[in-house]
């Protein structure tokens, strides 16, 4: 495979005006903070924010202006707050289109497209008023099942244009390995059209021989070796979440 290791400045220039987005980790966990910095610096506009449980680095794009559609089952902060207060504010105010999903709806999504199948089967969220919501955006359908006729909701494949996983170690190949929870990070780099590894440290090659990798680097566009890349959120097993600065970005809202 090609050497993919390239600049943060470099990678950032992967991610266009109006691309839908996805990025790793949940709430205050690895997300690639670095990445979105350096995305704020470069002014990209209109994206479309797809995941199951953002958070910190989801607060991050909605203060600077960048995202102008959401899809989400949740945000949170964990116990920094109730509603993450841009996503409230920006929701609220009409500043960002929403569409909500569920968990279940979201991760068979991921995983329909991490497959490369059209749609994934989910029967639990039956009676809700989002299969209307859904229906009308093209994202979701209600069949009946061929085998015993019963209703069941087809979730259609989610594909993101990028995803931006934070790993603890890639090389420069991009296969990369993540230790700790995966949340759907491994779906979503076999999903999306592009992928960005941002790696707290750089292997060699070798070190995965006889080692299969968290992502295969025949899925990745570009690596980008960034130490620390997930601060102020948490690094399984390097680093807790910085909570003094969580708390004070929520302070200078």
């Amino acid at each position: 495979m090609d050497n993919k290791l390239v600049s943060m400045e470099e990678a950032v220039k992967l991610v266009r005006d109006g691309d839908s987005i996805t990025i790793s980790g949940i709430s205050i966990h690895r997300n690639p903070m670095a990445f979105i910095y350096a995305l704020v610096r470069e002014g990209v506009r209109n994206l479309y924010f797809i995941d199951r449980e953002p958070g910190f680095g989801l607060e991050v794009l909605l203060k600077y202006g960048m995202i102008r559609k959401l899809r989400v089952a949740m945000s949170t902060l964990e116990w920094f707050s109730g509603i993450p207060v841009y996503f409230r504010k920006m929701i609220e105010n009409g500043e960002v289109e929403v569409l909500e999903d569920t968990c279940g709806a979201f991760i068979a999504g991921i995983r329909a497209g991490s497959f490369g199948v059209p749609f994934m089967p989910v029967k639990g969220i039956i009676g809700s008023d989002l299969i209307r919501i859904h229906e009308r955006e093209g994202t979701w359908k209600v069949i009946e099942d061929p085998f015993n006729g019963e209703k069941v909701v087809l979730v259609k494949a989610i594909n993101p244009d990028v995803a931006v996983i934070h790993v603890n170690r890639a090389d420069e190949e991009g296969n990369a390995e993540i230790l700790g929870p995966l949340y759907e990070d491994e779906y979503k780099a076999k999903a999306s059209r592009k992928v960005i590894i941002t790696a707290e440290e750089i292997v060699a090659k070798s070190y995965f021989y006889g080692k299969r990798p968290t992502i295969n680097g025949e899925y990745v566009t570009a690596v980008v070796h960034t130490p620390r890349g997930a601060e102020p959120t948490s690094m399984f097993p390097l680093y807790d979440a910085d909570y003094e600065k969580i708390i004070e970005f929520l302070e200078h809202f």
